[in-house]
């Protein structure tokens, strides 16, 4: 690896460092999104070392311990840049920041009990790397933050022990990351990113690197924010659009039309774009997005009416599905209090091993304060303790000797299981909160049924 610093604003220089993979690069905060990002610049042949705060993984990626199992594809890149020591691992930012000519922060942008983003993460990195990037160093922020925040923040957050300045020795930009959970290494190869720097100069050498890391169209944006604006509004639409879907759902169960029957045909039409209903909407983006725009609207004096309903109904889905699980227990004449409940998945979304925001979670609150017994299955945490339960690990096992079960996650494992195996059940009760299950199919089991939007009354 060559010592000599690369200068990130001579476009030469860089196609230079690309050609002869000497460019170094660090990656911080190597997460669900960070560890694929790092890996795919070390399989492009550039060296890159990824930081992270969590000693174990850290460790773990050190050893040959790949973390990202329910990540398909991806495990074969990080063995590869292993072994050809293309990629390592540390706690010590300063050093590795210091060693590198570009700089990636992934860092995860949550939000705290208020609904505020905290971009506590972004903030004490910008703060290091005041005191320790190298001049004429490129810093590029793929974490998802509010338009202008690189603007407002950033810059002046790096360049506030007076060493840097920004557009003379220190340049920013940003490539907000545009993968979803469970599909990264196919969004990394597939989807278009968008580019935006402080400067135009800036968005193209930007440009240049990914390109070569890459091979996805990149849209240059004018600047950063417009960039991140991009990026919120493609999810906030997404959040929006599943509340619409799930109070409509509300209705159709009053009517007795059945949610699925009508998006079945309604996605024939050419511009109807299909969204489901469902227990709530969690994870690290969409609700977290949606509250970044209403924390935008609300420092800049406008109201953002639209989002501020749509989050509203998704927050209150998981008192529905406690509804539809009280009915269903009035009509078996048995009580609710000290039956057996049980919770089918855990995680926020299908086929990923990740709890954050999850429904799940309100869910199992709500049934434990009126009195029930609850337990879980998923198969992506077989044997952990989840939300203060420890997780089954035998469905088979488990399903006869509950009083119920709700479908919370639509893992492809739970369209698997048959009819058959919840009539099973001691007081056969089920709740479908993902439109997995065909009504009929339990009626003649004789299973109690209650699908959210389904028609059920």
């Amino acid at each position: 690896m060559s010592n000599l610093k690369i200068n990130m604003n001579n476009h030469g220089d860089i196609e230079e460092a690309l050609k002869s993979q000497t460019l170094r690069v660090c990656i911080v905060g190597i997460g669900r999104i960070g560890l694929p990002t790092a890996l795919l610049f070390a399989k492009s042949g550039l060296n890159t070392i990824g930081v992270d705060i969590n000693e174990n993984l850290v460790q773990n990626i050190n050893s040959g311990i790949y973390p990202l199992k329910d990540e398909p594809g991806i495990e074969e890149i990080f063995n590869d840049v292993i072994k050809n020591k293309k990629f390592s691992a540390t706690t010590k930012i300063e050093d590795a920041v210091s060693n590198s000519d570009l700089i990636v922060l992934s860092l995860p942008t949550p939000m705290d009990e208020n609904n505020i983003p905290d971009y506590s993460a972004l903030r004490s990195v910008a703060t290091k790397l005041s005191e320790i990037l190298s001049p004429n160093s490129l810093v590029i922020v793929e974490s998802t933050i509010e338009p202008g925040f690189i603007e407002d923040e950033m810059i002046s957050t790096i360049s506030e022990s007076g060493r840097l300045k920004i557009e003379e020795n220190f340049f920013i930009g940003v490539c907000p990351e545009n993968a979803n959970p469970g599909e990264i290494l196919h969004d990394f190869t597939n989807l278009p990113r968008l580019v935006g720097g402080i400067n135009n100069h800036v968005t193209k050498m930007i440009k240049m690197i990914y390109d070569f890391v890459f091979s996805v169209e990149l849209v240059e944006m004018p600047n950063c924010k417009t960039a991140n604006a991009v990026k919120l509004t493609t999810n906030v639409f997404r959040d929006i659009n599943i509340a619409f879907i799930s109070e409509l759902s509300l209705m159709f169960e009053k009517l007795g039309i059945d949610t699925m029957q009508v998006l079945d045909a309604a996605k024939k039409k050419y511009n109807f774009q299909i969204h489901y209903p469902g227990a709530g909407v969690g994870g690290p983006c969409l609700p977290i997005n949606s509250y970044q725009l209403l924390n935008s609207a609300k420092r800049m004096g406008v109201k953002l009416s639209m989002i501020e309903s749509g989050r509203k109904i998704n927050e209150k889905m998981p008192d529905h599905v406690v509804k539809l699980t009280s009915d269903a227990f009035k009509e078996s004449n048995k009580p609710l209090q000290n039956s057996d409940i049980l919770i089918l998945g855990v995680s926020y979304k299908p086929n990923v091993k990740d709890i954050q925001l999850s429904p799940a979670e309100k869910i199992i609150k709500k049934l434990q304060n009126l009195g029930t017994n609850v337990h879980v299955y998923d198969p992506y945490f077989p044997s952990e303790n989840v939300f203060g339960i420890k997780v089954e690990d035998n469905l088979d096992d488990i399903l006869p000797k509950m009083d119920a079960a709700i479908i919370v996650t639509s893992h492809d494992d739970f369209k698997k299981i048959k009819i058959s195996s919840f009539a099973k059940m001691k007081n056969p009760i089920l709740i479908d909160t993902r439109g997995i299950i065909d009504p009929s199919s339990a009626k003649l089991e004789k299973v109690i049924f209650r699908g959210l939007g389904r028609g059920n009354s």
